[in-house]
């Protein structure tokens, strides 16, 4: 890659590549906030916080919070076309201010690098499960037979590590492959995959006999049901699904042409995010009524719900197994995003050409990964900071998740919405964002106002709560 600084003005640096079109861009950015997250998290929190009522709070939070930070971060990544860190101290120079502010994306790629160590290891369960429901494991089987599954699973290091190993590769193998070769190609393969996979999991679950239950669960307006506390909830979903703070629309931004509309793009994303979201409850909740199962079990409606439901149904065996390669491609589209930012870093900082700089930020992400392992199994009793109270009980892995999700991921947000809206100036925010007078004016104002403290209530809430 190109190692001289870009020149304000002077168009793009064509030797660092680009997305081949906005479409692109778009599959990309889609792939890195369509997780496991949207799978699971989204639907069932939208059935217990009002469906309809939650749904609607929630795109006004994207609104207010999502599409401006994503705004914010792709426009750092095209203005400095390098790395998040060089590119956050290229645009506060040119502004004239401190260099300091780079901070935020030092905070977000610590993040990415820290969630993706652990984020593998449960990447690893979809790829095993995959296997266990094409080869049958689910037949017939009841709750106590698939728990013991699930339980082996955690119970077993070796598995585990074998699971978090071929996930990690599969993700070394598309970074390492560079722009076009690996992140554009996968996303464009893979995006479209998970879609098709998804409206055929909606298609089986309108064959269940409970399809208008689920569609009464996820869009019936409760308003009844809608507190203060489920406000809170969809103004963090916002704000963490879109894979804000991690620094990986920066980096995405910086191969972005300054030809494609930032706004236009962030909004696309922003659509497309939740309506997998939405459509993953439609596939999944009506195969989860037809069995009187329980809609609200967060991270075991996925491993142990469903499999008990698959194992139960006619074909089970192959609609398990569309499931779960689903998932496993939501999670990879994730991963490969996470691991971008660090590896441009290396990339850059480094003699490092881009095969080798992946392999040395995979294999020290990989290693990271083996104490979230051993923290479900042989060191489920350690718990670091548990002689303060609220940590106590706490594992390795908790912790990793607690302070990425709650501190790192909401400070960096806070400090791009700072920055871009007080330090950057506003002609160039004008000229590079490309918005007509009306729209440029009420994100200005959501990024200099509404977005910072809406924020600042998450991320109290979350170390408050």
């Amino acid at each position: 890659m190109s190692q001289s600084n870009p020149v304000p003005g002077n168009g793009d640096d064509a030797s660092r590549g680009f997305w081949s079109s906005r479409l692109a861009f778009i599959l990309a950015a889609t792939g890195s906030a369509v997780g496991l997250g949207n799978i699971w998290k989204f639907p069932y929190v939208t059935g217990e916080n009002g469906g309809g009522a939650f749904v609607i709070v929630y795109l006004i939070c994207i609104a207010v919070i999502g599409v401006p930070i994503m705004m914010a971060e792709v426009f750092l990544g095209r203005n400095g076309r390098h790395n998040p860190i060089t590119s956050m101290r290229l645009v506060a120079e040119r502004n004239l201010k401190s260099p300091a502010w780079r901070v935020s994306a030092v905070v977000g790629m610590l993040a990415a690098f820290i969630i993706l160590s652990f984020y593998s290891v449960i990447g690893g369960w979809s790829a095993s499960y995959v296997e266990h429901a094409l080869v049958g494991d689910f037949a017939g089987g009841t709750a106590d037979s698939i728990n013991a599954i699930f339980s082996d699973l955690l119970a077993s290091p070796i598995q585990l590590l074998i699971w978090h190993t071929v996930f990690m590769a599969l993700v070394v193998l598309v970074v390492s492959r560079g722009l076009k070769g690996g992140l554009e190609r996968v996303a464009t393969i893979l995006m479209p995959t998970l879609l098709v996979l998804l409206l055929v999991a909606v298609g089986y679950a309108m064959t269940t006999g409970h399809f208008g239950e689920a569609v009464s669960f996820l869009f019936k307006p409760d308003f009844s049901a809608l507190t203060f506390n489920a406000v809170l909830i969809a103004l963090g979903h916002a704000f963490f699904t879109l894979s804000l703070g991690m620094a990986v629309m920066m980096a995405y931004g910086s191969y972005l042409r300054r030809d494609i509309s930032i706004g236009r793009t962030a909004i696309s994303v922003a659509f497309m995010d939740t309506a997998v979201a939405l459509l993953a409850g439609l596939a999944i909740f009506p195969v989860v009524f037809s069995f009187g199962l329980e809609a609200s079990a967060g991270p075991g409606l996925i491993f142990q719900t469903l499999p008990l439901a698959f194992g139960n149904i006619p074909m089970g065996w192959l609609f398990g197994t569309l499931f779960f390669i689903l998932l496993l491609f939501a999670a990879w589209t994730s991963a490969i995003s996470l691991l971008e930012p660090v590896v441009e870093w290396v990339e850059e900082k480094t003699s490092l050409a881009r095969a080798g700089s992946t392999i040395v930020v995979g294999v020290l992400c990989w290693a990271l990964g083996i104490a979230s392992i051993l923290s479900l199994n042989v060191w489920s009793d350690v718990t670091p900071l548990g002689m303060f109270e609220r940590f106590e009980g706490k594992t390795i892995f908790d912790l990793l998740d607690f302070f990425t999700a709650n501190v790192m991921l909401p400070l960096s947000g806070l400090l791009t919405a700072l920055f871009v809206g007080w330090a950057v100036a506003k002609e160039s925010l004008k000229l590079d964002l490309a918005l007509d007078g009306t729209a440029f004016t009420l994100w200005y104002n959501a990024i200099r106002y509404v977005t910072p403290v809406a924020v600042l209530v998450v991320f109290a809430y979350n170390l408050l709560a």
